[in-house]
């Protein structure tokens, strides 16, 4: 059905969006995004990883108490993996997802023993990155 369709139920609602003010709606989507990441199904090409799945119910879902404590530190939701996953899936609606992809390669960085590992590790952080032009420019 389309909106232009006289008697259309979707024309009524339409128009009923159409009074709402503009920061109503931004607001309702900004929460349906929200909500949408712990709720998230992967989408198609995605590893299905037990690790990657952010649905609700199960042992390996996020608990509640695991959501809460995520709300009040940053550094919680870092250290769990289902709290990265869901930060991740949040940034790629932002379109910003290379900044927490910079900061683990970071962290990978700075776990690395080995020099020769080290030294291409850099140089990939870097060409990813850091220099003019990177494909993935932080």
């Amino acid at each position: 059905m389309s909106c232009w369709m006289p008697g259309c139920p979707a024309l009524s609602m339409c128009r009923g969006l159409a009074a709402l003010p503009i920061t109503c709606l931004e607001r309702a989507k900004d929460l349906k995004t929200r909500l949408g990441i712990l709720l998230h199904k992967p989408e198609p090409g995605h590893k299905s990883g037990s690790s990657s799945k952010l649905q609700l119910g199960s042992r390996r879902r996020n608990s509640s108490q695991e959501v809460l404590e995520w709300r009040e530190s940053f550094d919680q939701l870092l250290k769990s993996k289902s709290g990265v996953n869901a930060f991740h899936t949040f940034l790629k609606t932002e379109f910003s997802e290379e900044n927490l992809d910079f900061w683990l390669a970071c962290e990978d960085f700075k776990k690395t023993r080995s020099k020769t590992k080290l030294a291409s590790k850099a140089n990939r952080i870097f060409e990813e990155f850091v220099q003019n032009e990177a494909p993935r420019e932080v």
